[in-house]
């Protein structure tokens, strides 16, 4: 009975501390977890409670054990705010690696900053975050935030693994809403993941993930987004910058944006429409009139970013932006359109994901979505895209920021999903033409033609606007098989009528020909020689993707050195697969020149992870071509 006494009473007299020790120690992780990972989620938990139509509350906790520098990113301790929104509790606590605490950082420690720079229109837009810089690592943060807003119409996604080698311990997800307010859910990849849900009824939704292991990032593989586990949220019936809405169809949806939210947004000074008639002056052709009205606000407005989960989707007015010449996506696109209505050519807010990788509006889903917006001009039976926040587009070019992708088209009569326009693999082409010329001691100059369309546009024509260093360094990468590079006149022709951006480069280097005794050896190649390198990766678990295909040609002649004959030629060369078509030829003229033709095809795809050794070979196949070398003899 003493013994079972003292027992007890140390039991309870044992400190807090203790316990703390005991949660946060960097020991208490198993091996599995640590495994390929930078940090450790402990613990992250969302609680959302939807009191009503109007009123919603996020409380976040987040336990990460930091295990080197390349972990900081996984901390994610900030918040954004404005009018809607508001922080109710904001902090963190630190601990060393065996659980003992050596900060608290309150909401006063967090940094308070504007989430739009160069911008007092957006005054209200911010964010609290932890700028933490550790004495040592591992270390733990508790990180824990509480906000109340009135927006209901977006319910954060919730994903059970934010990203590549990062673990997780615990999850969860605990959601209270109405009944009446038409909740709904939808669920991504759980089948791989030990995810359990453990409340679905009319007013409660609740999800516990363990012990999920730290994911290795493999080459060309699909975004995160489309590989982990996510479950998206929504209502049917939601609240947005002061509107109560309706989600029940994209049509009634769209109707209700473009009544509620984007009404009296267009409403321009009588100045400036008169600005505008007089510009478009006699043009009856309506894709001529938004033709010169996307180049009249290019060059009048500028481009603000407005940082992800704040302002909503209701635009700022177009006379502001008449006034102030900048916005953001949703502002310039919405200013854009109100020049147009001045002279009576229609066009229609659009909203989608905008990024490089290739994300859809989830048309089975009818909810708020999307984090960018351009504008849909008709064009009989399809669209003219316009991306308003670029300066440099061509008229209705799509480039790879909006391409072949669902979106949502808001129209009078309401919502349609539509997809964009998509650049066909072979006609993102580029073509090389040109001439270079070896001497005796194996020094090369040349002049190439590069002319480059489709999605290849938007990856060449930024170089124009590239300062004079970078552009160095971006010929010397392109050219990295050409050692002593020296690069002389460079022209850019950009025919943006046609979509059509040529370079005309002059270049030179010192010993491309390695010279021994009598003999030289040099790459035939040289002006678009495939230098990279598909990794091999042994038990390779994500399938991989091929977002854009594209076609090179290239024609180059080849001007040998007086005074050397071939020795060697290499052969004629063709492969074809299901991932492409590659294929060199090589023709001896007169006069010691040289025609080297090449080709190289590749469809864009989706394949599964047993298809990657072979696509790896397939571009093996073409690296170890393109190296081909010639081999002269002095006579």
């Amino acid at each position: 009975m003493k013994n079972l006494f003292c027992a007890l009473f140390f039991v309870i007299i044992t400190p807090n501390s203790f316990a703390q020790k005991s949660d946060y120690s960097i020991l208490k992780i198993s091996d599995s977890l640590k495994e390929n990972a930078n940090a450790v989620l402990r613990l992250d938990q969302m609680d959302i409670v939807i009191a009503s139509q109007r009123s919603m509350n996020i409380k976040v906790q987040r336990v990460v054990s930091v295990l080197n520098n390349k972990g900081l990113n996984d901390i994610d301790a900030f918040q954004h705010y404005d009018k809607t929104t508001s922080i109710k509790s904001i902090e963190a606590v630190v601990y060393d690696a065996f659980g003992n605490e050596i900060k608290k950082i309150k909401r006063k420690d967090f940094k308070d900053q504007s989430a739009v720079s160069g911008s007092t229109l957006f005054s209200d837009n911010r964010v609290l975050y932890l700028d933490y810089t550790p004495i040592s690592y591992p270390f733990t943060i508790v990180y824990t935030s509480e906000v109340e807003t009135s927006n209901t119409a977006f319910i954060p996604q919730w994903y059970f693994l934010g990203g590549y080698y990062l673990s997780v311990e615990k999850c969860a997800l605990n959601v209270t809403f109405p009944k009446e307010l038409g909740f709904k859910k939808k669920e991504f990849r759980f089948s791989d993941f030990n995810i359990t849900k453990t409340v679905d009824t009319d007013t409660k939704l609740s999800y516990t993930a363990v012990n999920i292991l730290a994911q290795k990032q493999e080459d060309l593989s699909p975004s995160q987004t489309d590989l982990f586990p996510k479950v998206m949220m929504g209502l049917e019936h939601f609240h947005l910058e002061g509107v109560d809405g309706t989600a029940t169809t994209w049509e009634a949806f769209g109707k209700w944006y473009g009544e509620k939210i984007l009404t009296g947004t267009t409403t321009l000074p009588e100045e400036t429409k008169t600005k505008i008639k007089a510009l478009v002056g006699n043009e009856k052709d309506p894709v001529k009139k938004a033709k010169i009205i996307y180049d009249y606000v290019q060059k009048k407005s500028r481009y603000v970013n407005i940082a992800v989960g704040i302002g909503g989707w209701k635009p700022m007015l177009a006379t502001d932006v008449d006034r102030l010449g900048y916005g953001d996506c949703k502002a310039l696109s919405n200013y854009t359109k109100a020049l147009l209505q001045a002279v009576d050519v229609p066009s229609y807010n659009t909203i989608l994901y905008g990024d490089r990788y290739k994300s859809d509006i989830q048309s089975d889903f009818v909810s708020m979505q999307g984090n960018h917006m351009i504008l849909a001009v008709p064009d009989k039976d399809n669209y003219i895209w316009l991306e308003c926040t670029s300066q440099d587009d061509p008229f209705g070019y799509q480039g790879t920021f909006t391409d072949d992708r669902n979106v949502l088209v808001v129209k009078p009569e309401g919502g349609e999903i539509v997809r964009t326009k998509i650049y066909d693999d072979k006609g993102n082409t580029q073509t090389g033409k040109g001439t270079y010329t070896i001497d005796e001691n194996g020094n090369f100059s040349g002049t190439l033609k590069i002319a480059s369309q489709g999605s290849q546009y938007a990856a060449k024509s930024r170089v124009e606007n590239l300062q004079p260093n970078e552009k160095e360094e971006h010929y010397k990468e392109y050219w990295d098989n050409i050692n002593n590079l020296k690069l002389g006149k460079i022209t850019f022709t950009n025919d943006k009528e046609n979509i059509l951006f040529t370079e005309d480069v002059q270049l030179s280097a010192s010993n491309y020909g390695a010279v021994s005794g009598n003999k030289m050896i040099f790459v035939v190649d040289a002006f678009n020689q495939y230098t990279g390198n598909v990794k091999r990766i042994r038990n390779r678990k994500n399938p991989f993707q091929i977002q854009r295909g594209y076609l090179d040609t290239d024609e180059i002649e080849i001007n040998l050195p007086a005074g050397f004959s071939v020795e060697f030629l290499p052969q004629n060369y063709e492969l074809k697969g299901k991932f492409g078509e590659y294929k060199t030829e090589i023709l001896k003229k007169e006069n010691n020149k040289i025609t080297y033709k090449r080709s190289m095809f590749l469809n864009k795809g989706k394949y599964s992870n047993k298809e990657y050794d072979e696509y790896r070979l397939f571009m093996e196949q073409v690296s170890r071509n393109d190296n081909a070398k010639i081999i002269l003899t002095k006579n």
